[in-house]
């Protein structure tokens, strides 16, 4: 997380850090869930990296994960209807940000 942050931090990226809640999907969330999971703590909701994440730590990997934030559905107290489309106009947008700072991660831990 520290050397994610650096590397944001350097290109002037805005990284931020929160409780990410794993969904099954695939579907959006309704308003009714968008309220529960903020009332339990949670500040992002996905329908992915959870089961990765399950399966890297029982085999006793440890695990670094980013997610982008597709979809501002829930934000405030009013729901934000999105589209499938949409959501996939955002992820596109953010991949090549994404891509560069996973490449610089990789890059900093093969100088060791």
């Amino acid at each position: 997380i520290k050397k994610a942050k650096e590397i944001a931090a350097e290109k002037n990226i805005r990284l931020m850090e929160g409780v990410y809640v794993g969904t099954q999907g695939p579907t959006f969330e309704t308003p009714a869930e968008y309220r529960y999971f903020s009332r339990i703590g949670g500040d992002a909701v996905g329908m992915s990296t959870v089961p990765e994440v399950i399966v890297a730590r029982h085999m006793g990997m440890e695990v670094f994960g980013m997610s982008v934030i597709t979809d501002l559905g829930g934000e405030g107290i009013e729901v934000v209807k999105v589209s499938h489309e949409e959501v996939q106009i955002a992820a596109a947008k953010a991949e090549p940000i994404m891509s560069m700072v996973m490449e610089e991660i990789i890059n900093q831990f093969e100088e060791l």
